[in-house]
């Protein structure tokens, strides 16, 4: 096969498989409380995580489904144990930084030393080597366009950090919705979390909140339509804490960040499953090269 055949042919929609990823932090690590709880109170609180990631775990494996864990490392110092069994496991363990700070809010040089920090743990505690990164809350946009430079030179293969979205929290409306070289020269690719387009607009589609506030029948409109109308993986992110409606209540929060956080928490599981049922899932780092090959020959063609 030439690679003009290859950049062409859409693959058969059952033939794709997407990204599945978690983002393993707590129910206490969110932005949606940071402003009411510190970071120095963390450790004096419930700890749930372990729990609700050996849940996904065996959901996962039930239906012979991979994929990557974008964790913590404030959480993998504290869980060894469960980064070795993710990973034996099957699945990839990539890094979300040190302790859920915006890239935004770093530079260049408190950037680096929180990745190279971060990954020290990770693959310290589960034996593997970590080649991706997921910022927290989708904190790659336009303000720092030297992240992916930085994560780059430290030898990451892919990044999975950017919103091809407008939100009132996070995104990067003009970026690509599908995976694109940042970095000149180099291999390095970022993935964008998955978009739908309806009317034109951009739609948010690749989960978390809006995956457990919205109907069921969106999700799969919005994965159908990147996999057949675009020839594309989607790219599916969740948190452990979204699983688990017997967490604490925060009352000091805002009600809007409240709604976010808790609305459909007991449904969650259940839809989760259907989800991961009904599409062929994998791990990042391989839907990575994938994509990564597809930029090579779609270069290679078009110059």
């Amino acid at each position: 096969m030439n690679a003009q055949s290859f950049v062409n042919r859409p693959d058969k929609p059952e033939t794709i498989v997407n990204g599945l990823s978690v983002d393993v932090e707590d129910w206490f690590q969110v932005g949606a409380f940071e402003d009411v709880i510190e970071r120095d109170q963390w450790g004096a609180l419930d700890d749930r995580v372990d729990r609700n990631v050996r849940q996904i775990l065996d959901l996962f494996d039930a239906v012979d489904a991979k994929g990557t864990f974008f964790t913590l490392g404030w959480v993998a110092q504290r869980h060894a144990g469960l980064l070795r069994d993710i990973a034996d496991r099957g699945h990839e363990i990539a890094s979300h930084g040190w302790d859920d700070q915006r890239v935004f809010r770093m530079d260049a040089r408190s950037f680096a030393t929180d990745i190279a920090r971060t990954r020290n743990v990770l693959e310290d505690a589960s034996g593997t080597r970590v080649v991706g990164y997921r910022a927290p809350s989708f904190s790659i946009d336009a303000r720092t366009p030297w992240a992916h430079e930085v994560l780059a030179e430290a030898g990451y293969a892919y990044s999975s950090s950017v919103a091809p979205i407008a939100h009132d929290h996070y995104g990067w409306a003009e970026a690509p919705r599908f995976a694109f070289k940042p970095v000149e020269g180099s291999n390095f690719v970022e993935i964008p979390v998955t978009t739908a387009v309806f009317r034109g607009k951009r739609l948010a589609a690749g989960g978390g909140g809006f995956f457990r506030v919205l109907p069921y029948a969106f999700s799969r409109w919005a994965i159908r339509q990147v996999n057949r109308n675009d020839g594309r993986p989607a790219v599916f992110y969740f948190h452990p804490w979204e699983i688990d409606p017997g967490q604490p209540r925060v009352s000091g929060a805002p009600l809007r960040s409240r709604l976010r956080h808790y609305t459909n928490l007991d449904k969650m599981a259940g839809k989760l499953e259907q989800l991961v049922r009904e599409f062929q899932w994998g791990r990042m780092d391989a839907v990575a090269k994938r994509e990564n090959l597809r930029l090579r020959l779609e270069k290679a063609v078009h110059g």
